[in-house]
């Protein structure tokens, strides 16, 4: 093969060299490149990048490298199939959203009868390719160039040209009265990391909030740490977990929504629990013989008084999110142990126990604890056949250690 083919473009052209590698890359020959580092071992990246330049651009080479690594990292959040056909930026790969929640919201949107929805701050597109996948016709803006050629890019990819309309422009800008909905999708990282200030947002909260409640219907999607009094009473809220981690939060607004309400959904499942206000704080009382873990969507909603009284429970303590009860209790948003001991905060006391039962494997769960699971079982020596669950807690105010098992 030649150096440099007639479909390579010049990398001394006058454009962003970030967008001429990108271009570089959706050529035959960038294209080739790609499938042939699918599988690559990063680990070998110097000896894989010699070989490549032997017959390929360095710049092509390198850009092709950096897109193989963001293929590899995005295929948690999008699955092998769709990641090793897509495009991504290193911001796109961090703030995308999941395929799982983008396909979970954009089924809600569907249900409701929503056929086109303007998508603000698209990113690199996974919002806009789960809507497409629902049958909804998508105007797709961000004002990077670069990453709307990406977000372009996918769309192709994955056969949903035909849906997907990709802008480059300023949301601000852009009339969003012909949609049925409105997505927005503020960036909240920055130069220096993530932003915690939601009006720190790019778009602001405000601004994302004002065109939510313009639209007929509309989704804001937020980091799941935002203050419950940041939010409005327009806004029905929900907090979304993939496999018992917290993935982000959502505002809706409009038809169909129920403002001022908590939900809290729990993925691949898909099970919800809601409320429409928080309820009063809950009872505390001694731990009985089964301790409840509720899934972190369900904390973040502020919906744990919800399940104590569903399980005719207690909290352990008024500051802790674990709940105790004398009977059984099954249901998805928990986790559920039957407890064996309670002892206080003691480390050789602990060891002793575990050795004395064989504990060789321990799971080891903390709330209200400085002290690091690791170091924990580090310093057991864990020896024997045996398996427990520790948690390293407060019951009433005191440091407390429970000791037991998983329920069946």
């Amino acid at each position: 093969m030649d150096r440099v083919n007639a479909t390579t473009p010049s990398f001394s052209s006058a454009d962003d060299p970030a967008r001429a590698a990108f271009a570089a890359l959706r050529t035959p020959e960038g294209a080739q490149l790609l499938a042939e580092l699918r599988d690559h071992d990063p680990a070998d990246e110097l000896a894989t990048a010699t070989r490549l330049r032997r017959t390929h651009p360095a710049e092509l080479v390198s850009a092709a490298l950096g897109q193989a690594r963001l293929r590899q990292r995005a295929v948690a959040k999008f699955g092998a199939e769709d990641a090793y056909r897509m495009y991504f930026t290193p911001n796109g790969v961090e703030q995308a959203t999941r395929t799982s929640v983008a396909a979970h919201r954009a089924a809600r949107f569907a249900g409701l009868g929503v056929r086109s929805v303007a998508d603000l701050c698209c990113g690199i597109g996974g919002d806009a390719i789960a809507l497409a996948r629902a049958g909804i016709a998508v105007l797709a803006v961000d004002r990077d160039p670069l990453t709307a050629e990406v977000a372009r890019a996918n769309a192709e990819a994955l056969g949903l040209g035909e849906l997907i309309e990709v802008r480059c422009a300023d949301v601000t800008e852009i009339d969003t009265a012909p949609y049925d909905a409105v997505f927005v999708d503020p960036a909240r990282r920055g130069g220096r990391g993530r932003i915690f200030d939601p009006e720190a947002y790019s778009p602001p909260l405000s601004w994302a909030t004002a065109a939510a409640l313009k639209a007929p219907r509309a989704a804001l999607k937020i980091a799941p740490g935002i203050p419950h009094e940041a939010i409005g009473p327009e806004a029905e809220a929900e907090w979304i977990s993939d496999g018992g981690d917290v993935k982000e939060a959502v505002l809706w607004y409009g038809e169909g929504f129920a403002p001022g309400a908590f939900r809290a959904t729990l993925l691949p499942s898909g099970a919800t629990l809601s409320a429409p206000a928080p309820l009063p704080a809950p009872p505390v009382g001694p731990v009985g013989r089964y301790l409840y873990e509720p899934d972190g969507a369900v904390i973040r909603a502020h919906l744990v008084a919800d399940l104590v009284e569903r399980c005719g429970g207690r909290l352990v303590d008024e500051t802790i999110a674990y709940i105790t009860s004398d009977e059984p209790y099954s249901s998805p948003y928990v986790a559920g142990y039957e407890i064996t001991d309670e002892l206080p905060f003691n480390m050789k006391r602990l060891k002793a126990l575990l050795r004395e039962r064989q504990i060789g494997v321990l799971t080891v769960k903390k709330r209200g604890s400085a002290v690091e699971p690791e170091e924990l079982r580090r310093r057991m020596k864990l020896s024997g056949p045996g398996s427990a669950t520790v948690f390293l807690t407060r019951v009433a105010g005191a440091p407390t250690m429970l000791i037991g098992h998983p329920l069946g």
